[in-house]
């Protein structure tokens, strides 16, 4: 299968070409940044396309480039998810890039998703729920998934909407939880500020979360909002404890120095059952 990855050097992105490439199929690798895509290590086998999808994706869908699937992981402006450039920017561009794909031939789009469309609703979250965003970036999100399935009325193509939980590992952005531990523990910190850890999270290893992506892109029965996450939740302290044992760290954990973020609920977790059924 010939698959064009958008947002090929990112967090995810880098991790699901190597997945695709293990798996054998061809890649058309999409990025803003050449030098950064330089910087991935990929074999010659993939082709790269310096390519900002917000201001001229058209030379993409040349005749000889339409690739059999989209995995669309591009979307500038994270982790800034109150930022209303996630409606006014982000949600129009690639409503129109992904409609001119489908429109070019494209008969199987996956899109990255967010947990944050489920907004403030407390518990196991389940892939037929209503959504309920309440952020910027989980509005947009929740909006284009919308979009594109009314498009499917007028224009029929597969839709994998892969709605992303919490992720850690190889490239992760350096502000987030585990990194920033890492880089505490890295450079000899003697405590660690955090929340108090109560929360309740879903997370699960990148390298897992690339696995997912790709065998759902091989199984075109599994369409819709696929929850991708583990189904089991994990405290947020938790979670850092066990990090420190992995790197036989006696950091001193300072809990409760940041407050809960006031954009997620206490306790929140998927349930990924296209995920169980289907792989």
């Amino acid at each position: 299968m010939k698959v064009m990855v958008t947002g090929a050097t990112g967090f995810v992105g880098r991790h699901v070409v190597n997945q695709l490439l293990a798996r054998g199929h061809s890649v058309i690798a999409v990025a803003r940044d050449t030098k950064r895509a330089s910087e991935m290590h990929w074999p010659e086998s993939v082709e790269f396309i310096q390519c900002d999808l917000h201001e001229n994706f058209q030379p993409l869908f040349q005749v000889e480039c339409v690739p059999d699937a989209i995995v669309h992981l591009a979307w500038p402006g994270l982790p800034n998810y109150k930022d209303f450039c996630h409606i006014s920017n982000n949600l129009p561009a690639d409503l129109a890039f992904l409609k001119a794909a489908v429109k070019a031939g494209v008969s199987q789009l996956m899109v990255a998703g967010t947990c944050l469309e489920y907004g403030m609703q407390y518990g196991p979250l389940r892939e037929e729920m209503e959504t309920k965003p309440s952020t910027p970036y989980g509005f947009a999100k929740d909006t284009l998934r919308k979009a594109l399935q009314l498009l499917q009325r007028e224009i029929p193509f597969t839709l994998q909407w892969m709605r992303l939980f919490y992720m850690y590992g190889e490239g992760q952005n350096r502000n987030s939880l585990l990194a920033q531990l890492d880089n505490a523990i890295d450079e000899g910190l003697p405590v660690f500020n955090m929340s108090t850890g109560d929360q309740l999270r879903d997370y699960l290893p990148i390298q897992k979360v690339a696995e997912y992506f790709v065998g759902v892109l091989e199984n075109t029965d599994c369409q819709g909002v696929i929850n991708c996450c583990s189904g089991k939740p994990v405290s947020v302290f938790d979670l850092v404890e066990q990090r420190c044992k992995a790197k036989a760290s006696n950091i001193k954990l300072n809990r409760g120095y940041y407050p809960y973020p006031d954009y997620e609920p206490l306790a929140f977790w998927g349930v990924p059952s296209k995920l169980w059924s289907s792989l």
